[in-house]
């Protein structure tokens, strides 16, 4: 054999060769697939969110209750919660002074209308104000309760204390300390 034929021979063997492995690469090659997991598996997120939300409700004793929020998203997980933001209600007591409470973020339950406002919640009643990081309102129950860095402050006195309970019915008020140790602070106003 001669070395010009077997350098033809070598050559075609080279392009075929060159040819399927280009081809083998382009078509046949088995691509890779990156699958991206969620991270959190367990945490399901969904939600409905509603802008200038509005809820009115009226007792069979009389009483009103209206809250504004201007924002309101939908747990879907239970959709008779509501998580409000920037938050104001009004309740209106048969036979009694309004009251307003105002705060940054809420938690509304649609069934029973039992409210939690959190973070700067202020209370308004007659020339009563009391501040707080949380009130959890119950019409149900007819509760009020009042906690984390309470100030109750009238014309005559400023309170401080770790909790207000006020029951809305009798409007009878209960302010006490979580730790029997300590004492509510009581300060006069001249």
């Amino acid at each position: 054999m001669s070395v010009k034929k077997f350098a033809k021979i070598f050559f075609i063997f080279l392009i075929i060769f060159i040819t399927f492995y280009l081809i083998n690469q382009k078509y046949f090659k088995n691509k890779k697939t990156t699958i991206i997991e969620n991270q959190n598996e367990n945490a399901i997120y969904n939600s409905n969110i509603l802008r200038d939300v509005e809820y009115t409700t009226k007792d069979e004793d009389g009483n009103e209750y209206f809250i504004k929020a201007l924002q309101g998203e939908i747990d879907f997980s239970n959709p008779n919660i509501l998580f409000l933001t920037n938050v104001s209600a009004l309740i209106i007591l048969e036979n009694s002074e309004k009251v307003t409470i105002v705060s940054d973020y809420g938690k509304y339950n649609s069934e029973n209308n039992d409210t939690i406002f959190s973070k700067n919640v202020i209370v308004n009643y007659l020339d009563n104000k009391i501040t707080s990081e949380y009130l959890d309102f119950s019409l149900e129950k007819n509760l009020m309760l009042i906690s984390r860095n309470v100030v109750y402050s009238n014309l005559e006195n400023t309170i401080k204390a770790d909790v207000v309970e006020i029951d809305i019915e009798t409007r009878d008020t209960k302010i006490f300390m979580y730790e029997k140790d300590k004492k509510v602070n009581i300060k006069s106003i001249d």
